[in-house]
């Protein structure tokens, strides 16, 4: 497994938080997974051939998906940095991994404090049994691995490893990065999400990121591709984003385009909006 630049994941091999003897969910190599998409989009090797003709059919309907993939990866790196660093946050529940890239989460959080604890959540079983090799700790600090799914957010909260990782009476940063536009409206992600954010206190934060179709031509964009592989897939408005941070104070630039949000360091000029087309924002609870 490589990082996004094509080197080696390195780390202490620490595997606090994961059990070892803990049985693997069977992999459905016939059934395309979105974690793996991304994977085969970003040139990674952990995917199937149901996964690339997923990929491909997505790309043709959005050529500009992979800028738009690694933008979404950049955007994590800049928020999990000014969380970690500038918040002050030592905590980390991070929803929707996906498949090993580094730099991730824990890496950006404990280059900035040591101590920081990280607990990952995904549901496809092949990132659980990465995680169990790669997503590793410093010594100072603590990462954990749950197989769960956003939808069942009580599953979440209960988990033991959960509870063992992460002190539910000081803040905690909830990032949920290329996740939400998988979730449909019926299946009601605002109350996910606004389930999770109850369950943390105050002082905690919401880091949050959602493809929007607002900056595309009429009829573009990939969703139809990805339904047509079987996978639910969410455009949202600006107005429906703004409902997964409603009660949370913004933290400034408040809601921008993912490439925008606190991007002065990055290669100018920004991709086009409609290039990158998704929302992002960080909100605190007061």
């Amino acid at each position: 497994m490589t990082g996004e630049a094509g080197g080696p994941l390195t780390g202490e091999w620490d595997f606090r938080g994961i059990d070892p003897g803990e049985e693997l969910p069977d992999v459905d190599t016939s059934v395309p997974h979105s974690a793996r998409i991304y994977d085969y989009i970003l040139g990674g090797k952990d995917n199937f051939a149901v996964d690339r003709q997923a990929a491909a059919k997505a790309m043709a309907a959005n050529p500009h998906l992979a800028t738009a993939m690694r933008e979404n990866r950049a955007l994590m790196r800049r928020m999990v940095k000014w969380l970690a660093a500038d918040a002050g946050v030592r905590q980390f529940l991070d929803i929707g991994t996906g498949l090993p890239t580094s730099p991730n989460v824990h890496e950006i959080a404990q280059a900035a404090a040591p101590e920081a604890r990280v607990v990952y959540v995904d549901n496809d079983p092949i990132v659980l049994a990465h995680a169990r090799a790669l997503l590793t700790s410093s010594p100072e600090g603590v990462t954990a691995y749950i197989h769960a799914d956003l939808r069942d957010p009580d599953k979440i909260l209960r988990d033991p490893r959960l509870l063992d990782t992460l002190d539910l009476s000081q803040p905690i940063a909830l990032t949920i990065f290329g996740v939400l536009h998988f979730i449909p409206d019926e299946d009601d992600p605002w109350g996910v999400v606004s389930r999770l954010i109850a369950a943390l206190p105050s002082g905690s934060y919401l880091a949050v990121q959602q493809p929007t179709r607002d900056f595309y031509p009429e009829g573009a964009g990939n969703d139809r591709a990805y339904r047509s592989a079987g996978i639910a897939f969410q455009y949202r408005t600006k107005d429906q984003f703004a409902r997964f941070l409603t009660g949370l104070e913004l933290v400034p630039p408040g809601i921008q385009l993912m490439s925008q949000w606190r991007a002065e360091d990055e290669p100018q000029p920004r991709p086009a909006a409609s290039e990158v087309g998704a929302y992002a924002a960080i909100g605190r609870k007061p």
